[in-house]
């Protein structure tokens, strides 16, 4: 059975199995890579045990168990960069994290430790580099984050997105290895004219797919909602709205038969799919599967994100004609002109998709499942 496992019941392994420790969470950008990667270890080794690590009240404690594995949380909490005052805990917690990690080395012991970034990556990867144990990080964003930065100075491979990584970890510890997109994105088959019908969609109008992320993109939400009627006389929708607002959201679309709403997707390869244009924020793995899915996307970087990384994953794209960048300021007023443009535009549509295409690669996480396996257990 998978679940959630408290250190106290945790089972001490067996010395001479073979064990990988994958940690990491606090988003989906962070938690479907780690889990992608974990499904191709055990593919690869069926033997193989694996153990998350995530942070005591974060997405990961659902998502993991969800897809069948077995997580253990620590204390632990990021930063505060808004209240300063704020991170007076922040000592205490890491000294608890890190005695909680100790704990779960020494039950577990694993032979190789994967991290994935978010709050809980830092002291697990660190206590594991402290005990000499081989350690791997998966950075996926095109402006590495602080911690990666630190640990990838000991690390014995940093797996990354895309080219130009060397003025943040050593070059030849790099691996191009691009970033895991789920499984039911990388193979998607389904028709775009089966995929619309999920949504109660016509043919005729583009579909546009609007993703506010898991809580709601602000800026890409109002501007929606307060253009709906305009909007409806040129595309048609599939708007994920997040948890934030979400209801008043889908009070405002239900006037509009050519609207789906809801907070989340779950059917995300036949939202793909349908879509002839994506709007999204710009992290790492949404980057990722607009390029899998081969679609025109504007993308609306978070303008807060650490080191203003989204910036960073949405220029990728756009250097390369692979996308269309709309500054969050000008979301209000300049996005759903850009929407309804695009959508009288099918050649620029084309184009911006196959480029986007170009761009993806296939079978990362077997590409990171593999290198792991050879080189920690050669």
């Amino acid at each position: 059975m998978s679940g959630i496992i408290n250190i106290s019941t945790l089972a001490v392994s067996a010395s001479g199995k073979k064990k990988i420790i994958i940690t990491g969470g606090g988003t989906g950008g962070h938690i479907f890579p780690a889990i992608a990667i974990g499904k191709a270890l055990q593919a690869a080794n069926p033997e193989l045990e694996i153990l998350f690590v995530g942070a005591k009240g974060k997405m990961e404690m659902e998502k993991v168990p969800q897809a069948g594995y077995n997580i253990v949380g620590i204390t632990i909490a990021g930063f505060n960069r808004t209240s300063l005052w704020k991170n007076w805990k922040l000592p205490f917690q890491l000294l608890a994290g890190f005695n909680e990690v100790r704990q779960i080395f020494s039950r577990f012991r694993p032979s190789a430790v994967v991290g994935v970034g978010g709050y809980a990556s830092f002291p697990v990867m660190r206590y594991a580099q402290w005990k000499g144990i081989d350690t791997y990080i998966h950075e996926s964003n095109s402006f590495a984050g602080k911690s990666n930065i630190i640990l990838g100075k000991k690390a014995k491979a940093i797996f990354v997105a895309t080219k130009g990584m060397e003025k943040f970890f050593p070059a030849e510890r790099i691996v191009i290895s691009g970033n895991p997109v789920r499984r039911e994105i990388e193979n998607n088959l389904l028709p775009q004219a089966e995929a619309f019908k999920t949504f109660g969609l016509k043919e005729g109008l583009p579909i546009v797919l609007v993703m506010g992320g898991s809580l709601g993109a602000r800026s890409i939400n109002e501007a929606i909602a307060q253009n709906l009627s305009t909007l409806s006389d040129h595309v048609q929708l599939i708007w994920q709205t997040g948890k934030n607002n979400a209801d008043h959201y889908a009070t405002v679309a239900a006037l509009y038969p050519a609207v789906y709403v809801n907070q989340f997707i779950y059917q995300m390869d036949a939202a793909y799919a349908a879509a002839d244009i994506i709007v999204s924020r710009s992290g790492a793995m949404t980057v990722a599967e607009v390029c899998m899915a081969a679609k025109a996307a504007i993308l609306v970087p978070f303008p807060h994100a650490a080191e203003d990384h989204q910036t960073a994953n949405a220029r990728y794209l756009t250097d390369q004609q692979a996308a269309l960048l709309m500054p969050d300021k000008d979301a209000a007023t300049e996005l759903v002109p850009l929407i309804i443009q695009l959508a009288h535009n099918k050649h620029l549509r084309e184009d911006l998709g196959k480029a986007a295409g170009s761009l993806a690669v296939h079978n990362t996480a077997q590409t990171i499942a593999q290198y792991i396996l050879t080189h920690s257990y050669a």
